[in-house]
């Protein structure tokens, strides 16, 4: 008789863990970026703009629910307080009060590209410890792209 395990070792479990933990404090972040702008968008594009930044906020918001069970699947408590992805977020400060369309565009296009860069590695990263969490690194990544690439249409950067 065959015993098959489907959880990685240790250190793999810990590697993956802490791939899906960076991820998590990004995609919160991202989200409460897109809707810092979506709070405070002024401009001519308003509405297409204004819409658009909720689709980032639940993307964000839907994979991090993803990544956060995907970790606590592998056994590894993922950790969204406010405190944690204020310390550990790649994702760049946002400005306070109004802000104009194309600034909006141009500072999500920043910010997806940071994430999409961060994520990048970490595919890389958990490609030989647990290809699971890669392949959910993997769909996230074509979300953001695609995301990132509407709002550079928008301002044509």
């Amino acid at each position: 008789m065959t015993v098959i395990s489907n959880h990685p070792t240790t250190s793999d479990r810990e590697r993956a863990g802490a791939a899906l933990q960076a991820t998590l404090a990004d995609l919160l972040d991202l989200s409460l970026v897109a809707k810092q702008a979506h709070w405070n968008l002024r401009g001519p594009r308003f509405r297409s703009v204004h819409v658009q930044l909720d689709e980032v906020a639940t993307t964000a918001r839907n994979h991090a629910d993803a990544v956060a069970e995907r970790a606590a699947a592998l056994g590894v408590s993922p950790d969204g307080r406010a405190s944690t992805v204020a310390a550990t977020s790649g994702v760049p400060a946002s400005a306070s009060g109004w802000i104009k369309d194309t600034d909006a565009v141009e500072a999500l296009v920043h910010a997806l590209s940071a994430v999409i860069g961060r994520v990048r590695g970490r595919i890389e990263e958990t490609g030989q410890v647990d290809v699971v969490t890669q392949d959910l690194l993997i769909g996230l990544t074509a979300e953001l792209e695609k995301q990132n690439w509407m709002f550079r249409a928008e301002n044509q950067i």
